[in-house]
Parts: structure tokens; sequence; C-alpha cells
């Protein structure tokens, strides 16, 4: 205890202020720092682009071969089905191998469906989707007023996820009337 009664420390000489150069050192480490954070800002980013450009590459191949083979089984589908339709108009439309052909080219409309659906569903790779999003929390691109600041606890997930319920089917358009594609 004080001789003045009061518990604590003693005020004592108050420590000087760091002289000038100690000052531009900190300085210098605090901006060594700065572009230190910033150069791994953009390493992340880079590595994000190049994952997403490769998986784009990737799916756009397979969408290639997925057409391919629609338009192969369409044109195949399309030749069966005349071949039955000129046969059932020549035999009367009771011969057991024009019904073959026509099976046939069923099954290949069937072929043909299923390759386009699988085609649509790998485009959706091409997208970069998540370039984009990281992109527009960055404040660039046609989402950056969609999705939320840097520095925001909310993320990009969530804020998709509540411009995509306020959207309702009606899409959301930029500058010129052209949609925006949504996150």
């Amino acid at each position: 205890m004080r001789a003045d009664g009061e518990d604590g420390p003693r005020p004592g000489p108050e420590a000087p202020p760091p002289g000038l150069e100690a000052s531009l050192r900190a300085l210098g480490a605090e901006g060594r720092a700065g572009l230190k954070a910033a150069g791994d800002v953009a390493k992340a980013l880079r590595i994000l682009v190049a994952a997403d450009i490769s998986l784009a590459r990737s799916a756009f191949g397979r969408t290639l071969a997925l057409t391919g083979v629609a338009i192969a089984f369409g044109a195949s589908s399309w030749l069966l089905l005349m071949a039955a339709l000129i046969v059932g108009l020549s035999r009367g439309l009771g011969m057991p191998w024009a019904l073959a052909l026509l099976l046939t080219a069923v099954l290949s409309i069937g072929v043909t469906v299923a390759a386009a659906w699988g085609a649509s569903r790998y485009f959706e790779h091409t997208r970069l989707k998540a370039t984009r999003r990281q992109l527009g929390r960055l404040g660039f691109g046609e989402l950056a007023d969609l999705l939320p600041d840097p520095d925001s606890p909310e993320s990009t997930e969530a804020a998709a996820r509540r411009v995509a319920e306020a959207q309702a089917g009606d899409p959301l358009k930029k500058g010129l009337g052209v949609d925006v594609t949504p996150p």
C-alpha cells in the first residue's frame, strides 16, 4: 500500500517516444508485411483461377465428346427412323424387321437424349463459378454488387443463396439489360 492510501502502481517517468529511426523501421516492417499479405492473396487467387480453368478445360473436353456422341446417335436414329418409315410404307406396316428397326431407332434416341443431358451437365463446369465468386467478393465483375465485402462475416455461399431466393426465378439484369449469370 502506498503512503497516500491508494493501491496500485506508482506513477513513474513515462517512456520516451520511439525515435525517428525506430518509427521508420516499424513502418518498413509493416509495409513489408502488407506486401507479403498482398502477394499471398495474389498467389491464392492465381491458384484458384488455375484450378478453375483446369476444371473448365476438362469439362469442355467431356462436353465435346458427349456432344459428338449425341450427334452420331442423333444422325443414326434419324436414318433408322427413315428406314423404318420406308419399310413400313413399302411392306404395309406388318413386317417384324421394320419393328426391329423402329426399336433400334428409339434406343438411339434414348442414347442421344442421355448424351445431350450429360453434355449440358458437364458444361456447367465451364462457368468458372469459384473464380467469379471470389472476384465478386473482391469487388470485380458482375457479381460484385451481389456478394458481401471481403471484410464481411457473411459467407459467399450464404450470399449467393440469399440472391437466388430474392430473385425468385426472375434473372437479374446488368447495364444494358443482359442477364447476370448467378454464382
